[in-house]
């Protein structure tokens, strides 16, 4: 998701995503005011893979393979027990987080032109953004209210495709978690 600013993404870039539609009502609002993902379109997620494949290049063998390949892994539940930060980013941490780093290895290894974040980064942490690009005292002021309301529990059963048209992102298929 480029430089995370809406109107900035490009189009057809795609996203692999974990979804987690139970921290909606917990960091939705938050989201929504710190985290431009959320005003173009992005549910509250933990990334699998992104950048995915250009959309033109998503056809029916990819989708296919992606259907195979993610369905070899099974759902699963994970906690978000705390709060962490990367120097610019207010998230929180899944519990295990071996699942997701399984899914995008799995994916990466599969379509090593697509490796996680474009290769910037050498360790891959899973992790649910509430807000970034923000000042300390906001993420302080959001932590401490979302302290209050951890832990939260979520299932995860797929994971989906999303694209940018440039502006907003898309979900365009969502292959199930089987195992």
């Amino acid at each position: 998701m480029s430089d995370g600013t809406s109107g900035q993404y490009r189009a057809g870039e795609t996203a692999l995503l974990a979804v987690v539609k139970e921290a909606e009502p917990l960091v939705g609002r938050w989201r929504r005011r710190f985290d431009s993902a959320a005003s173009a379109g992005v549910p509250a997620h933990v990334t699998v893979l992104v950048p995915f494949l250009d959309i033109d290049r998503v056809d029916a063998a990819v989708t296919d393979d992606l259907r195979a390949l993610i369905g070899e892994h099974g759902p699963f539940t994970v906690r978000f027990d705390e709060c962490r930060r990367f120097p610019d980013v207010l998230y929180l941490a899944p519990t295990p987080d071996q699942p997701f780093r399984a899914l995008t290895q799995a994916v990466a290894a599969r379509w090593p032109e697509a490796p996680p974040y474009g290769g910037q980064f050498t360790d891959i942490i899973p992790h649910l953004t509430v807000a970034h690009g923000q000042q300390a005292h906001v993420y302080d002021e959001v932590e401490a209210v979302l302290t209050t309301r951890l832990p939260l529990t979520a299932h995860v059963a797929s994971i989906s495709l999303f694209a940018s048209d440039g502006d907003r992102w898309h979900q365009c298929a969502e292959f199930p978690l089987i195992g």
